[in-house]
């Protein structure tokens, strides 16, 4: 087998071009650049109106996502504040302001910290029906059995915090037990041991819940 130096020795050595084949490289080179350049000018004049719409809207795009931004974050900085303003004034009316005209989980602690400072139920109803939070509307709705509780009746109770009858929701077991404790004042045991029953069996309920279910059972 022949050996490395042996096939480079073999190999006939590469021919140096002339100076003519320079000439010819150079023009080639010229020429081709000249058409690419004319092909090129060409396209821009075609296209050149479509080219100036496309940049002119992600221009628009572009300041309008950076202005959305500066505002989204001046009137954040501006809900923080009037917020930190309520609490220390201890201003309920601040307070019911912020959670009218603001969203979120904000709006809802503001709206009800505006309830315990006034206790109108206007507003724990409202922020239970229309809260922007799963968590806060359903603590609303324990506020209100525990104001309305005693004027409906043990199957609108039920029907009422039938919104918090999954795990998902944080206040659950609170919500089993309030439902199981309106049965009991009736004297409908049937339907308050159905709900005892649940809490009892269920291994994640809290030791506290769970206590008070079983002494009621």
């Amino acid at each position: 087998m022949a050996t490395m130096l042996q096939r480079n020795k073999n190999l006939k050595p590469k021919e140096k071009k002339t100076r003519e084949e320079y000439a010819q490289d150079a023009l080639y080179r010229e020429v081709w650049e000249e058409v690419n350049n004319d092909k090129t000018t060409e396209f821009v004049k075609k296209y050149y109106r479509q080219m100036l719409a496309v940049a002119l809207v992600i221009m628009i795009a572009v300041t309008g996502i950076q202005i959305g931004v500066r505002e989204y974050r001046a009137r954040q900085v501006a809900r923080a504040i009037n917020y930190e303003t309520a609490i220390e004034n201890v201003d309920a009316n601040a307070l019911a302001a912020i959670g009218e005209n603001t969203s979120g989980a904000t709006a809802d602690l503001a709206l009800f910290q505006a309830y315990l400072l006034t206790n109108d139920v206007e507003k724990i109803e409202r922020l239970a029906t229309s809260g922007d939070t799963r968590d806060f509307r359903d603590l609303a709705r324990l506020h209100v059995i525990g104001i309305r509780g005693d004027e409906m009746s043990a199957t609108d109770v039920e029907k009422y915090l039938m919104p918090l009858n999954t795990k998902s929701s944080p206040f659950y077991y609170t919500a089993c037990l309030t439902i199981a404790q309106k049965y009991l004042s009736v004297d409908d045991r049937d339907a308050a041991n159905k709900w005892l029953d649940k809490i009892i069996s269920d291994k994640d309920a809290p030791a506290s819940i769970s206590a008070s279910a079983q002494m009621l059972r």
